[in-house]
C-alpha cells in the first residue's frame, strides 16, 4: 500500500491518501473485480508458451529493472477454478524466472471455463 503525504502551504492542513496497489482505496473490500496478489510462479499455467518466443534483450532490459526498482506493472492471469493462467507479461514473467524470483505480482480475475475456451482459440 502506498501513502501520499501532500503538503500545500498557507491556510491548508496536511491530508495523506493512500491506496492498494489496484487503486481500490485502502479499507474498502473488492466487490468481484480483479485484485492484485503476488502468486508463485510455478503455480501460473503459460498455455501458449510453445507458441511465441521472447525477445531475449527485451527480457534483459526487464531484468535490469525488476532487480532496481521492481516490477512496476503486474501480470494479467484468469483464475478458473482455483487454477491460475496467464496469457499476457509473457516477458515479464521470464524477467522473474531468469531472476530466481519464486513469485509475480498477478492481477487476478475469476473467469469460467467458458472464457478460458476463449482465450485458447
Amino acid at each position: 500500500m502506498a501513502s501520499l503525504l501532500l503538503r500545500v502551504p498557507i491556510n491548508f492542513r496536511n491530508f495523506s491518501v493512500s491506496a492498494s496497489s489496484n487503486g481500490a482505496p485502502s479499507g474498502v473490500p473488492q466487490q468481484g473485480g480483479p485484485v492484485i496478489v503476488q502468486i508463485p510462479l510455478d503455480k501460473i499455467r503459460r498455455p501458449l508458451m510453445r507458441t511465441r518466443v521472447n525477445d531475449q534483450q527485451k527480457v534483459k532490459d526487464l531484468m535490469d529493472s525488476i532487480a532496481q526498482i521492481g516490477l512496476q506493472v503486474p501480470i494479467d492471469v484468469l483464475e478458473v477454478d482455483g487454477v491460475y493462467y496467464g496469457f499476457s507479461g509473457c516477458h515479464r514473467f521470464e524477467a522473474h524466472q531468469r531472476l530466481g524470483l519464486p513469485t509475480i505480482r498477478c492481477k487476478v480475475r475469476r473467469g469460467t471455463k467458458e472464457t478460458l475456451r476463449h482465450h485458447l482459440r
